[in-house]
């Protein structure tokens, strides 16, 4: 029997020539599906390019709040701050932070007016002082079937509503966002009404999970996040929490919204996430987080069912979508 020696054996010896090309096709293959998810992962900021936006103040003296979800990875805060709607400056997701740069957000005020006893006209000062920051970690979903989680700071939406002392006429609470043409020069490219508006069912409004929003990731809100005072609304679709408040009005009828303006048979005026209503020019079963490869299955109400489900009871939510 002929033993050949070290120096005589050849990789074919080994490992026969098409065993060993699958393996290395194979593993060639994985590399790069993880290659893939890498630059998946990074896809916004890489088409953002270099950091930009405003810079954010640290918020001190925040505390954790009992409304936030837990066990849950938060999303990058480069991802979350260059990946954005806000049409006033631009269209495309990654516009806002490179064209939002110079927005003025000192000084800033917002007036709460209508239906209430007591109208005011808040500083951000007074904003920032009239209840204890909290941060709440919430998931943020998107009607584009993305999203994300953020941990948000702010308080209650109702605190500023009981502030100003709803009257019983008070039925709905319309929210309008500011604009100014030299500030914000593509809203006339935006192709939606501007000032973008829009509203809630005052007991929506009042449910502790609705936030008054001044901050994210431990410091103020950046300018393409609605710096510098938003709603998060985490059981509704990302658009219904609107950017830079300047006025909450108090009404006896439902409020026009933006977006139930420009297409009323795909944003309806609740906008409540919904997997078993499909957008249409998409389905709404299934979501993609941002930062991952991979979907994942819509939550009803995102998950906050416990916390709002109620306010709905009787409702038909396929029509009022």
């Amino acid at each position: 029997m002929l033993i050949k020696k070290q120096a005589d054996l050849t990789y074919s010896d080994i490992t026969p020539k098409g065993l060993y090309m699958g393996r290395r096709n194979f593993l060639l293959g994985v590399l790069g599906t993880a290659a893939a998810v890498k630059l998946y992962e990074k896809l916004p900021t890489v088409f953002a390019g270099p950091p930009t936006g405003s810079a954010p103040a640290p918020l001190s003296g925040v505390v954790k709040s009992q409304y936030t979800t837990t066990g849950e990875k938060i999303s990058p805060v480069e991802t979350v701050t260059h990946y954005n709607n806000y049409y006033e400056f631009g269209t495309e997701k990654d516009e806002p932070a490179q064209n939002a740069r110079n927005f003025v957000t000192t000084p800033w005020s917002v007036s709460v007016e209508g239906e209430c006893a007591k109208p005011h006209t808040f500083t951000m000062d007074e904003i920032l002082r009239l209840a204890p920051l909290e941060e709440r970690i919430y998931r943020h979903r998107c009607v584009e079937a993305w999203s994300i989680v953020v941990p948000w700071i702010g308080y209650s939406l109702s605190t500023i509503l009981k502030f100003v002392q709803p009257t019983p006429k008070a039925q709905f609470v319309a929210f309008q966002s500011y604009y100014e043409p030299k500030q914000m020069p593509l809203g006339k490219e935006a192709g939606i009404v501007i000032p973008y508006v829009e509203g809630l069912r005052l007991d929506e409004a009042m449910n502790p999970l609705a936030l008054l929003c001044v901050g994210m990731y431990g410091a103020t809100l950046p300018n393409q996040d609605g710096a510098p005072v938003r709603t998060v609304l985490p059981w509704k679709y990302g658009f219904k929490s609107i950017k830079s408040i300047v006025k909450i009005k108090l009404v006896t009828s439902m409020p026009p919204t933006t977006w139930n303006m420009e297409a009323p048979t795909e944003y309806g005026f609740y906008s409540n996430v919904n997997p078993h209503v499909d957008h249409p020019r998409w389905s709404q079963a299934k979501e993609r987080r941002l930062g991952e490869f991979l979907k994942r299955e819509t939550l009803p109400f995102n998950g906050y069912g416990d916390f709002v489900a109620s306010l709905y009871n009787g409702m038909d939510l396929r029509k009022n979508f």
